[in-house]
């Protein structure tokens, strides 16, 4: 009975050092106490139960310590996982910010981190600038000439404008407004061929890394090529516009002119129409005046004569005219 009870009491034990040695990261334990971090058993057990992986922060705080990193410790680390933060990113840029003597503190890194932005990459970057090509940026001179122009920047990661600054779309979109500000007010198009270092140089005096994560070292123009004339071709489309501003111009006041025929033509004959209404009246004129006694047949007579020879002398006339014509 005792062998039986004493057989049961060892399966029970090594069920529970298998469940002890599943549960806590034993191996985990004994490199941290190789490597000189104190570590307790109880905070490998806190972080099974807080579902943090222990091995994440345990390497992480061995890499750190090693590196001299004492301001790195196990609860800021797990705090940092927990908020969403990479750890092992985390070290390895206050590793490499410690190597390359550039202050950058555990809270700092952290925060970097967990705003989105590679800390890792940033400190690389301030040891080593990165270049930015920008796209080619298309401006116009006083004389219309247009030019084409790329330039690469060379920037710096600014450690303490990382939260909160602005990236690399900022940096192209400044150093293309200050291209087209600087080959706009040239008078020539020559002059900033002869020079395309005075484009680097005016846009660099602006600052434009105000506001930004970078720092620019400095500004190279890459490539600018002569374009389009615009100004000739702005200047043929003003004419051009002009010319059917004239057109339409002109053909309103032909428009005017026509309109005013036809009414002189109506006029005409209105006038022609009244004319004829007061001839009609003649003939009844003068027989009431004859019915009356006031003229004589004589007169009568008289008065056809003058208008027999009135219209023998428009015929003459007229006939004058029609060969007046047909020798010209």
């Amino acid at each position: 009975m005792s062998l039986v009870l004493g057989f049961l009491i060892l399966i029970l034990v090594l069920i529970f050092l298998v469940i002890f040695f599943s549960f806590v990261p034993l191996g985990l334990w004994i490199s941290a106490l190789a490597a000189g971090v104190r570590i307790k058993v109880t905070d490998l057990i806190g972080m099974r139960l807080r579902r943090v992986p222990p091995g994440i922060i345990i390497n992480s705080l061995i890499k750190a310590h090693k590196a001299g990193l004492l301001e790195v410790t196990l609860d800021k680390l797990e705090a940092h996982y927990l908020a969403g933060g990479n750890v092992d990113r985390v070290v390895n840029a206050l590793i490499a910010a410690q190597r390359a003597g550039i202050p950058l503190t555990f809270e700092k890194a952290a925060a970097i981190d967990l705003a989105g932005r590679d800390v890792l990459e940033a400190v690389q970057m301030s040891v080593n600038p990165k270049v930015i090509e920008t796209p080619i940026v298309a401006a116009v001179a006083k004389d219309g000439i247009e030019l084409k122009a790329k330039a690469r920047v060379t920037v710096r990661a600014n450690i303490e404008r990382l939260v909160g600054g602005a990236g690399e779309a900022t940096i192209i979109a400044r150093v293309g407004e200050g291209i087209v500000t600087t080959i706009g007010s040239a008078e020539s198009y020559k002059e900033v061929l002869e020079n395309p270092d005075s484009i680097s140089k005016t846009v660099l005096a602006k600052g434009l890394d105000a506001g930004t994560a970078f720092e620019i070292v400095s500004i190279d123009i890459a490539d600018v090529d002569v374009g389009n004339n615009v100004g000739a071709r702005l200047k043929m489309d003003q004419a051009e516009a002009d010319m059917r501003i004239a057109q339409a111009q002109a053909e309103s006041r032909r428009a005017l002119a026509i309109a005013r025929e036809q009414e002189m033509k109506a006029l005409t004959q209105e006038m022609r129409a009244k004319l004829i209404e007061a001839e009609k009246e003649v003939p009844l004129a003068v027989a009431e005046a004859l019915r009356a006694g006031k003229i004589g047949v004589l007169d009568y007579y008289t008065l056809k004569n003058i208008m027999a020879d009135t219209a023998m002398r428009e015929a003459i006339s007229k006939l004058g005219q029609t060969k007046e014509e047909g020798k010209d």
